[in-house]
């Protein structure tokens, strides 16, 4: 534990403690997230915290004797901390894509929900202007598939899919265990235990044709989560830099786009280098070039592009042999 982190903790714990007196350490520190030891270790720093002075008067005044005997928290002499802290701009922001990215898959029912906490969220931390100029797109179930599978999730129960598998254009009866919803490079995804493969499978929300809710009860199984940090960009902690070689005809995007590098090539063509915030956008734009823009860097920027146009390939095919 640093103490940074401590002091932070610090200026949260003195708010919570005055609209909670008499609460008992353990509740404390389980509603911290910390040990009965750290809460312990936190409140003798506290007793000698206060204002400039520091006589008996001017400090925060906790009774020990309570905390040692009967376990509980009386504290007093704070009350120029009893306004909670306001998020910065930073950590609101996040919170703010975060819930607007909730609410791309959240089913019709939980979306007045996710609406007023968006609200009070924006409302409270007072600086809306940087989650203004951004926008989250994700590519999702429908309204009637999602509200079927977020029931199943609460429930607790199985799900009868019918989904569409564009590798093979082909539409399949699945029958799984939903184990939860995910976003990844701008999709929806459910990640399920899949009967019909015998195995953890990911379901593109968007590939499901129709979902009904069962009365089977989940198998309860050990699974270790699929790690979602293995994607070339939530491997990267801030927006990932891609290089694209762009030819001749595609090179008007250095110019519309803002760039991080751009390096004119013999031919015409060009080799720019652009901040991605959104993978969605990425994908969209080499589909706009199609054979106009190469992914240099880093490897599998691209691949989602590739994919998407592979199975729009499959589609055509698909429809051309049944004609």
């Amino acid at each position: 534990m640093t103490s940074q982190a401590q002091v932070r903790r610090l200026l949260s714990l003195v708010p919570y403690l005055r609209e909670h007196d008499g609460a008992a350490m353990a509740d404390v520190a389980a509603a911290f997230g910390i040990t009965v030891k750290t809460l312990r270790d936190d409140l003798n720093v506290l007793w000698m915290c206060g204002m400039p002075g520091l006589t008996p008067g001017d400090l925060i005044d906790i009774d020990m004797d309570a905390v040692d005997g009967e376990g509980v928290i009386h504290l007093s002499n704070a009350d120029y901390l009893t306004r909670p802290l306001r998020l910065s701009a930073d950590e609101a922001l996040g919170l703010v894509l975060a819930l607007r990215t909730l609410r791309e898959i959240a089913g019709p029912g939980r979306r007045d929900v996710v609406d007023r906490a968006l609200t009070k969220l924006e409302g409270a931390s007072g600086r809306t202007g940087a989650a203004d100029q951004a926008t989250v797109r994700v590519t999702a179930a429908r309204d009637d598939v999602a509200g079927r599978v977020e029931e199943a999730l609460q429930r607790g129960v199985a799900l009868d899919l019918t989904y569409d598998v564009a590798s093979r254009a082909e539409t399949t009866q699945r029958l799984v265990d939903p184990l939860r919803i995910f976003v990844l490079e701008g999709y929806g995804y459910l990640e399920a235990w899949c009967y019909l493969a015998g195995g953890v499978r990911t379901f593109r929300l968007d590939r499901i044709a129709a979902a009904v809710v069962t009365d089977t009860p989940v198998v309860p199984r050990q699974l270790t989560p699929r790690n979602l940090a293995t994607s070339w960009f939530d491997a990267l902690q801030e927006g990932p830099l891609v290089t694209l070689e762009l030819r001749p005809a595609a090179a008007w995007v250095a110019e519309y786009y803002p760039t991080e590098a751009v390096v004119t090539r013999p031919d015409g063509g060009v080799t720019a280098s652009f901040r991605v915030t959104d993978p969605a956008w990425l994908r969209g734009l080499l589909l706009r070039l199609g054979g106009g823009a190469v992914v240099a860097a880093p490897a599998g920027a691209g691949d989602s592009a590739a994919e998407a146009a592979q199975e729009a390939l499959d589609q055509y095919l698909a429809l051309g042999l049944s004609s």
